[in-house]
């Protein structure tokens, strides 16, 4: 969906209403990862930079509609202010909304920053409720998103409070303008072949994308404990291995379907499997696809690893999400690894999203070799299901 960019609005001596993603992880009251403070940066930096005047608004956690100190955006305007240096200062609001709020953004300055406290201190965020999205709007004379991660939810700082300002005034910043650029690459008319890598968990948590994709790729590649609910729906033995009995039926209509379509659905050959999740279990590789009883498959075999490697490496376009195995204990993170690996040896166009997958990109030390690692999980699922995300349809027009 095309959207009116940063580049378009004319910053100088406005104050410019900046929704963002700052829900970073925090630990005794520290943040542990400030990559998505970072992944800001570009577009504050630029209105800074023309001489307008952010005003900064996040969510972090989930603190159920009203203050609650654990959650306070206090150590992220600190942290904010450390990135964007001298001279930029960043002041934070007590409040999300309200009188004080107002006559802080009322003052601000050329160059200055002023950060709302966490948006989801007030109950009307996640209502989308219109007084909330009026107060939001009334801080600012222009709209900027910046948070691809909470596009998927019609909040009031995210649909709300933008259908309040003129087509004109609004816009996508450098970091969603990315995003919906690159999911285009490969939703819209991609190079050929396209490849799909599905992992995770469930198969009901991906239901959606699959079933929009197999009108789009050429070859779809499954893992994870996903792939136990396609290899029971073959009618294979898949031992104590993860598998949701009630979407065996529709598992075997997507393998049906994806035959239909033309497209190559890859599944494990083999597999390493345990009797548990444990640095010390007695991993054994199973011979074929099926898992032995007793155990549970836990990550692709090597055979399935080579088979995949060869199909991703003449990917001309890629888009993976979700892990192929429990890559967060040792002896089953070989196949995620082996997969990042090839994934980042591609040639082709390669986006990468989900929080578990990204994080066994970080983990495998491969990230800077994609080329666009998503910042929204949800947001980029309900995206490859083909779903209109509301935050991006507010900056429409």
């Amino acid at each position: 969906m095309p959207v009116r960019s940063l580049d378009q609005l004319d910053l100088k001596g406005q104050r410019v209403f900046v929704r963002v993603d700052f829900n970073v992880p925090m630990a005794g009251g520290e943040i542990t990862d400030d990559t998505r403070i970072r992944a800001a940066l570009p577009t504050l930096r630029k209105i800074l930079s023309e001489g307008g005047s952010p005003v900064v608004a996040s969510h972090l956690g989930r603190p159920a509609g009203k203050p609650d100190p654990q959650f306070s955006l206090a150590p992220v305007a600190r942290q904010l202010e450390k990135l964007l240096g001298a001279p930029a200062k960043v002041r934070l609001a007590p409040q999300v909304a309200g009188p004080i709020a107002a006559e802080l953004a009322a003052a601000l300055a050329p160059g200055e920053v002023l950060m709302l406290e966490n948006v989801r201190f007030d109950p009307g965020e996640t209502r989308n409720d219109p007084e909330l999205a009026r107060e939001l709007a009334g801080l600012a004379e222009l709209y900027v998103n910046d948070a691809f991660g909470t596009c998927h939810r019609a909040h009031a700082s995210t649909v709300g409070a933008a259908g309040l300002f003129a087509p004109n005034k609004r816009a996508a910043g450098y970091l969603l303008q990315k995003e919906i650029e690159s999911f285009a690459q490969v939703l819209g008319d991609p190079p050929r072949p396209l490849v799909a890598i599905l992992g995770g968990a469930k198969v009901s948590d991906k239901i959606g994308v699959i079933e929009n994709l197999l009108g789009k790729i050429d070859r779809l590649l499954i893992g994870g404990a996903m792939a136990y609910t396609f290899l029971a729906a073959k009618g294979l033995e898949v031992g104590d291995s993860l598998v949701e009995a009630d979407k065996i039926e529709l598992a075997a209509k997507l393998i049906a379907k994806a035959s239909g379509c033309g497209v190559e659905l890859m599944l494990p050959v083999d597999n390493l499997a345990a009797a548990e999740i444990d640095e010390d279990a007695a991993v054994t590789v199973t011979r074929s696809a099926a898992v032995p009883q007793g155990l549970k498959g836990l990550d692709i075999g090597p055979e399935t690893i080579k088979l995949y490697c060869a199909a991703i490496g003449d990917a001309a376009a890629l888009v993976w999400n979700g892990p192929m195995g429990v890559f967060e204990c040792a002896p089953f993170a070989v196949g995620t690894f082996a997969v990042a690996k090839a994934v980042a040896e591609c040639e082709g166009f390669t986006l990468v999203g989900g929080g578990d997958s990204v994080a066994a990109l970080n983990r495998s030390g491969m990230a800077e070799r994609i080329d666009h690692v998503s910042t929204g999980g949800g947001a980029g699922l309900e995206l490859l299901e083909g779903k209109t995300l509301p935050g991006i349809a507010a900056l429409d027009g």
